[in-house]
């Protein structure tokens, strides 16, 4: 399964542009502009593109090389009544987390970050699919994103507490 969302697919897509993901998970991309001369560009894309490109090749080969036994082992046997009892309490955290993401969603954040946020993570749209749909730069979408999630940590932290 291919993910259009990996760190290669995003520097792959933009040949114009070194794509990479900052410490605090924003994406950064890097412009020819950006770089003394075009040859040192092009030498920095090629050397980005066969970095992710060897990454992104060894995470296929350990997930297609990897089982789960215990999986398997776990599929044969009927569930015990404690982990029915189990399975129903997790529903139960489920359905109340849930039920508090919505809420933190409509009361924490503004219009702009709900409609990202939804966009982003239930529509399966990249940042720049959502940056190009609203006519912004796609850095105001990575922002806009990553202060809706601290939003809705601190909701969380509050909730819990």
């Amino acid at each position: 399964m291919f993910d259009r969302k990996s760190d290669y697919a995003l520097n792959k897509k933009d040949p114009g542009a070194i794509v990479f993901k900052t410490a605090a998970g924003a994406y950064v991309r890097l412009r020819q502009e950006d770089f003394s001369s075009e040859e040192e560009f092009h030498k920095w894309k090629v050397w980005s593109d066969e970095d992710y490109h060897i990454a992104d090749i060894g995470n296929h080969t350990y997930a297609k090389h990897t089982t789960s036994l215990d999986g398997a082992a776990a599929q044969a046997a009927s569930p015990s009544p404690e982990q029915l009892l189990s399975e129903w309490y997790d529903q139960l955290d489920r359905e109340q987390f849930c039920k508090l993401l919505s809420e933190g969603i409509d009361t924490c954040l503004t219009e702009p970050q709900r409609r990202r946020l939804l966009k982003y993570y239930f529509e399966d749209k990249t940042q720049e699919e959502i940056a190009d749909s609203e006519g912004v730069a796609y850095q105001n979408i990575a922002e806009s994103l990553w202060r809706a999630k601290e939003k809705l940590k601190k909701f969380f932290k509050k909730a819990m507490h």
